[in-house]
Parts: structure tokens; C-alpha cells; sequence
């Protein structure tokens, strides 16, 4: 692990990476567990598929995150795009018709501003990442050890 070589913020913004996506881990192992596979029945088929996929993209990005692997935060940004798409989409009517409902501590909301958050950070954290690779006398080109 390469955290001694990492700036306070850098530790900091991969804190938060680290426990959003475990969260959103828990989240849909939750749904899944309660549902099984029909746990998104009344979401579009593609964002079925990509919620229970969830399950192990979410992971990964924390597990990379904790590792300080380069291509986490470029995967956070990827899984968080898609995820804000899927459930903007899924929610459009109701945002529309009701948009104060969804102003909460839960669902989409937090997810967004999380969201936005990864996205605005994961090249600054991902540069970071690289260069504590090159400080450690890796390459960042290498493959990851």
C-alpha cells in the first residue's frame, strides 16, 4: 500500500470513494438479498442488469481505491456516470412531477451529489495515484503489482 506517499487530500477524497462505494455495495446486496433477481422488476431492463452488476463494480473501486491502484478512481467516475444515468432515468417522471419528494437524506439525492463528487475528482485522485507509483520507483505504464 502507497498511502505514505499520498497528500492529506488525496487520503481524504479516497476516504470517501472507500465508503460511498461500500455503501452502495451494501446497498444492492441488500435489494438483491431481499428481492433476488427480480429485486429491479420495475426499473428498465438495462438498469437491472447494470444494478446487479453493482454488486462487484462497487467492490472493485473500493478494493482498488484501498490499494491505490491508478485505474480505480477512472472506474469509480465510469460505474457513477452510468449509475446517475440509470437512475435519473428511471426516476425522470417522478422528478417531474414531484421534485421536492426526491430533496432527502436517502435515494437519489445523495447518490447524486456523490456522484457529481467522484466525477469531479477521480482525474485529479487518479494522477495522484500514478504519481505515488512513480515515487515508489514503479512504473505507472507497468502492469499493477
Amino acid at each position: 500500500m502507497r498511502w505514505g506517499t499520498q497528500p492529506r487530500w488525496a487520503r481524504w477524497v479516497a476516504a470517501i470513494y472507500v465508503i460511498g462505494f461500500v455503501e452502495g455495495t451494501g446497498s444492492h446486496a441488500y435489494d438483491v438479498i431481499r428481492g433476488g433477481l427480480h429485486a429491479y422488476r420495475y426499473w428498465p431492463l438495462p438498469s437491472q442488469l447494470f444494478f446487479h452488476a453493482l454488486l462487484v463494480l462497487d467492490l472493485l473501486v473500493a478494493v482498488w481505491v484501498v490499494l491505490a491502484h491508478p485505474m480505480g478512481p477512472p472506474l469509480g467516475a465510469t460505474t457513477m456516470a452510468a449509475d446517475l444515468a440509470a437512475n435519473w432515468w428511471a426516476n425522470w417522471d417522478g422528478i417531474v412531477n414531484d421534485p421536492l419528494y426526491y430533496v432527502k437524506l436517502v435515494g437519489l439525492a445523495p447518490i447524486t451529489l456523490f456522484g457529481i463528487f467522484v466525477l469531479a475528482t477521480a482525474l485529479p485522485l487518479h494522477r495522484t495515484f500514478r504519481q505515488g507509483l512513480s515515487r515508489q520507483g514503479l512504473s505507472p505504464n507497468a502492469p499493477y503489482r
